[in-house]
């Protein structure tokens, strides 16, 4: 959807009557419902709008209070983000044990490569506390076992008032309730070249299957273990003699890489999501990215022989 309309996203428990109440709410203030979508997953209901508030007559202060009004007498969650509310540049980073990605984007804060604030760090364990900044805060939510406390999470994103959330090698899977609220606003990276090789031990999993060519993904997260919107990948050679500890050792530096572009993407407003995949938005060039093997790899490709037959066929049809 265009940047100009308004998005309100509705999270919480399914109850009858639910769509007309936040509906008929915003008939009787002049806003123009564009797209309406709504999903249910592990019993959480996600109803997600983008409305036309141009020419509502009420004021945007007044429309949240209505909302979370409501949203409070549905018992379900109301959130609301006026066009400008999207040029937020407040980042929480979601970490677990591993180092390197977490490293990676506090460095790109310090230098100036990360045009936004990394308001917090959260993790499921306190392994990592000491190389997070004294003035950015560090949350352990999880407890003796490693499990996260996803309502202190939600609150915690909420305190920070966080637009982006960036999974450094989080080893947890969100649940709904927390994917719902963030949907297009959840970046994560993968040890493989999505689709392939999904879930736990990806670099165990591309030894054992001897592919030959290995690699990284950065994605948006979706309620679908690793299935979320490709943004960018990275590719490398397995070696005759890797094992799965080699072949980490080698993708972490690219998992590192391809997870500060494709935040870096998202935060300059370079990408949108749309109809399940990412596309560049219009007028940005290409070149100002690494979306997968470097840009002038395809120079080392072969470019004959080709399918004489179909390129005559092309030909006399032009």
């Amino acid at each position: 959807m265009t940047e100009e309309y308004t998005e309100i996203t509705v999270v919480g428990e399914d109850s009858t009557g639910l769509i007309a109440r936040v509906t008929t709410l915003l008939f009787e203030r002049s806003i123009n419902i564009e797209d309406l979508d709504q999903d249910v997953r592990e019993d959480v209901f996600r109803m997600r709008m983008h409305v036309d508030a141009s020419g509502m007559v009420t004021t945007e202060e007044t429309l949240r209070e209505d909302l979370h009004a409501l949203g409070e007498d549905l018992d379900v969650d109301v959130q609301v983000r006026f066009p400008e509310d999207r040029e937020a540049r407040h980042v929480a980073v979601l970490a677990t044990k591993e180092s390197h990605c977490l490293e990676r984007l506090l460095d790109a804060r310090e230098n100036g490569e990360l045009d936004a604030e990394i308001s917090c760090v959260v993790a499921n364990h306190d392994d990592l506390a000491h190389l997070v900044p004294d003035d950015v805060p560090f949350y352990d939510i999880g407890d003796e076992s490693g499990q996260p406390d996803e309502d202190w999470l939600l609150d915690i994103l909420a305190d920070h008032d966080v637009d982006l959330v960036v999974l450094a090698r989080y080893m947890r899977i969100l649940s709904p309730d927390v994917v719902f609220r963030y949907e297009n606003r959840i970046i994560n990276v993968h040890p493989s070249l999505l689709p392939s090789f999904p879930g736990a031990s990806a670099y165990l999993q591309a030894v054992e299957e001897g592919v030959r060519v290995a690699g990284v993904t950065a994605h948006y997260v979706t309620t679908d273990l690793d299935q979320g919107p490709i943004i960018a990948q990275r590719a490398l050679n397995v070696r005759p003699d890797d094992d799965a500890d080699s072949l980490r050792d080698r993708g972490q530096p690219l998992e590192a890489e391809v997870l500060l572009e494709a935040v870096q993407m998202h935060l300059n407003g370079d990408i949108l999501v749309r109809r399940g995949r990412t596309e560049l938005r219009e007028g940005v060039d290409p070149d100002d990215y690494q979306f997968g093997l470097p840009n002038d790899f395809d120079a080392e490709l072969p470019d004959e022989p080709v399918d004489s037959v179909k390129r005559a066929e092309q030909s006399a049809d032009d």
